[in-house]
C-alpha cells in the first residue's frame, strides 16, 4: 500500500485583524483628503467672491453742485380771522322782530318797511330780528324742546337661511292648494322634464313671503315656476314662538309631473 503526500496550503498573511487595521487607516486617510479638498474649496470661494465684488461694484454717481438762485420768498402765513363775538351774531328767523310796535296808521306803512312781526310769524320771530331766512311751517314740525324725540323706524333683522330658530309652531300652508298654483314651464313641458324643486322661503310675521332661494332642483328649467307659485300663495301662517309670530325660513317641496 502506497501513501501519497498532500501539500499543506500556506497561511494567508491577511486575516481579520489585518483587514480592520487597513479599514481604519483608509478611513482616516479619506477623511483627511476630503477635509483638505473642502478647505481648499472654501478658500477659493471666498477669494473669488471678494475679487468679483471689487470688480463689479457700481460706480458712484457724480456729485453735482447746484446753486439756489432766483427763488421766491416763502409765503407769509395768514392768520385766520377771529370768531365772531356774541354782539356780531345775528339770529336767524324772519326778518321782522318780535315786540310791541308803536301804533301807526296802516296807510303810512309800506309793505317792504314792515319792522315788527305779524301774527303769522310771531311765534318764530326773535326780539332782535332775523336775517330774513324763514323756515316757515317746517319749524312747527321740529321738536325744539327735545321731548318728543326723533321717530326712527326700526327694521327687524332677518335670520340667515342656515340659522336654526326654535319655534313652537312652524309656518302653516296648504300644500295641495300651493301645488295648484304651479304653472308648468312650456320649455320643460316640451322637453319632457319632470322632477322636484325644494325652495327655501322666508315667511315673515304677517305670513308674507319675503325672500326665496332654491335649495335643491332636479332641473333648472323648473326653478322659476316653483318660486312664482310660492310667491303667489297668500295663505301662509307665521311661525309661533313664545305665543308671538316670528320670521323663519322653511323648505317647501314643489313637484313637477307631466300627465
Amino acid at each position: 500500500m502506497s501513501t501519497k503526500a498532500v501539500p499543506v496550503p500556506e497561511r494567508n498573511p491577511y486575516g481579520a485583524l489585518e483587514l480592520k487595521q487597513y479599514i481604519n487607516k483608509s478611513t482616516i486617510r479619506g477623511f483627511l483628503v476630503t477635509a483638505s479638498l473642502l478647505l481648499l474649496f472654501l478658500i477659493y470661494h471666498f477669494i473669488s467672491g471678494a475679487t468679483k465684488t471689487e470688480e463689479t461694484a457700481p460706480p458712484l454717481a457724480p456729485i453735482a453742485n447746484v446753486e439756489l438762485v432766483n427763488l421766491d420768498a416763502p409765503a407769509e402765513e395768514v392768520e385766520a380771522p377771529p370768531p365772531p363775538t356774541p354782539e356780531q351774531i345775528v339770529p336767524s328767523g324772519p326778518a321782522a322782530r318780535a315786540g310791541t310796535p308803536t301804533p301807526i296808521p296802516d296807510a303810512e306803512i309800506a309793505p317792504d318797511l314792515q319792522e315788527f312781526a305779524d301774527m303769522d310769524v310771531l311765534d318764530r320771530a326773535s326780539s332782535e330780528g332775523g336775517d330774513g331766512v324763514d323756515m316757515g311751517d317746517f319749524a312747527d314740525n321740529i321738536d325744539w324742546e327735545g321731548d318728543g324725540g326723533v321717530q326712527v323706524e326700526t327694521r327687524e333683522e332677518e335670520p340667515n337661511p342656515d340659522d336654526f330658530v326654535a319655534v313652537e309652531k312652524q309656518p302653516g300652508m296648504d300644500i295641495v292648494e300651493l301645488q295648484k298654483l304651479v304653472e308648468y314651464p312650456k320649455l320643460a313641458k316640451e322637453a319632457g322634464v319632470e322632477g322636484r324643486v325644494i325652495v327655501k322661503a322666508l315667511i315673515d310675521k304677517s305670513g308674507g313671503v319675503r325672500k326665496t332661494l332654491v335649495e335643491y332642483t332636479d332641473n333648472s328649467l323648473l326653478n322659476q315656476a316653483a318660486i312664482d307659485a310660492i310667491k303667489n300663495y297668500k295663505n301662509f301662517t307665521p311661525a309661533i314662538q313664545n305665543n308671538q309670530p316670528v320670521m323663519v325660513w322653511i323648505s317647501i317641496p314643489i313637484r313637477f309631473k307631466l300627465r
